[in-house]
């Protein structure tokens, strides 16, 4: 099975990078700087790279791919592009037998069983979050916009309300639309825990059309 990972240099991306590799996968590595793309293959010799924009990325480049996942960062001054490159990738594979998976934010998550507030609720009514909030935000138009489609093989994966470089949890706890807290009341999600549970999924498919949540136990 062959992954493409776009967003491959970021502290996400480079995780999945690993874990495919790990797990037998063949691996494209698509982002924009080439030597950042040129360090990674020295670190994985086996994979591909692809130097190009994702906004760029055309059907044929994904001609041999089974799965993509978007990995996509960007700083809150432009964070419209994750909604801007989930739709552009969906319209791309509208009836197709490719699966696509979106990395996403906490921030769609709830914060209790009554369904009437999100993590995002809380994010914005902290004035501290202004700088960065629009990322959470627009992670949240995102999925909603995910939700609506229904001829796309798609899933997507939110963290915990932290989201942290490390090593995969010894125990992952999965759950759905909820915000999850470990025994210690910590929502937190390594970088590792994030990629190995993708990679899971693409390896072992359980979510069509939907989107789970981990955290570290």
């Amino acid at each position: 099975m062959k992954i493409m990972i776009i967003g491959a240099t970021g502290m996400t991306g480079k995780e999945l990078v690993a874990a495919a590799i790990d797990n037998d996968l063949q691996v494209v590595a698509n982002a924009r700087n080439p030597q950042k793309l040129a360090d990674l293959q020295t670190e994985f010799p086996g994979i591909e790279v692809l130097a190009k924009d994702a906004f760029a990325l055309e059907p044929t480049d994904f001609n041999d791919v089974d799965v993509i996942i978007d990995a996509f960062a960007t700083t809150p001054d432009q964070a419209y592009l994750h909604v801007d490159l989930a739709t552009k990738l969906i319209a791309m594979f509208r009836n197709s037998e490719k699966r696509l998976g979106f990395i996403l934010g906490a921030g769609s998550l709830y914060t209790d069983q009554s369904q009437q507030r999100l993590a995002y609720d809380d994010i914005k009514d902290d004035k501290t979050t202004k700088p960065w909030r629009a990322i959470p935000e627009n992670q949240l138009y995102e999925l909603e916009f995910l939700r609506n489609v229904k001829n796309v093989s798609w899933f997507g994966v939110s963290p915990g309300f932290n989201y942290v470089p490390g090593k995969k949890a010894d125990h992952i706890i999965e759950g759905t639309d909820y915000l999850l807290f470990n025994d210690k009341h910590v929502s937190e999600t390594t970088a590792q825990t994030m990629a190995d549970s993708v990679i899971q999924e693409v390896l072992h498919p359980k979510h069509r059309q939907t989107r789970f949540t981990v955290i570290n136990g």
